[in-house]
């Protein structure tokens, strides 16, 4: 089985996309706040970062929590709280179970999707990162 490459340096890429979305939002009361222009876009990150989670656990990447801690980081920075939080959490939960449910293995196919959510994350992120950073 060929080795993947990083989710182009992960932890860089969502950091990046926190520090550009945190800086975008005023802070204050943000968690209790109508949704953002840009939770679309977090919520669909959200869930491809738990398809990785289940994915790459299976396809042998021995990379124990990093997705969900990359989730958890995400979440802590953005949302700390109300309706956005859950709506996040349940994205990453979605992402996670959807494929839980197709996948016991892996399969070409399994790695057909982890590349592909690969390249997903990174454009959304750097999309993100583009639109939001001052």
């Amino acid at each position: 089985m060929r080795s993947l490459p990083p989710f182009r340096s992960p932890a860089g890429i969502v950091l990046a996309v926190v520090l550009a979305v945190g800086l975008a939002v005023p802070s204050a009361g943000r968690a209790q706040q109508a949704a953002a222009p840009f939770d679309g876009d977090l919520q669909r990150l959200a869930e491809i970062l738990g398809a990785l989670h289940y994915l790459r656990g299976i396809c042998g990447a021995s990379e124990g929590l990093k997705w969900r801690s990359e989730m958890q980081a995400l979440v802590d920075a953005e949302t700390p709280g109300g309706e956005r939080r859950t709506r996040m959490v349940a994205s990453f939960n979605r992402g996670y179970h959807d494929f839980q449910q197709t996948y016991r293995a892996c399969t070409p196919a399994a790695n057909l999707a982890i590349r592909r959510y690969l390249d997903e994350g990174a454009k959304i992120s750097r999309d993100l990162t583009a639109r939001y950073a001052n």
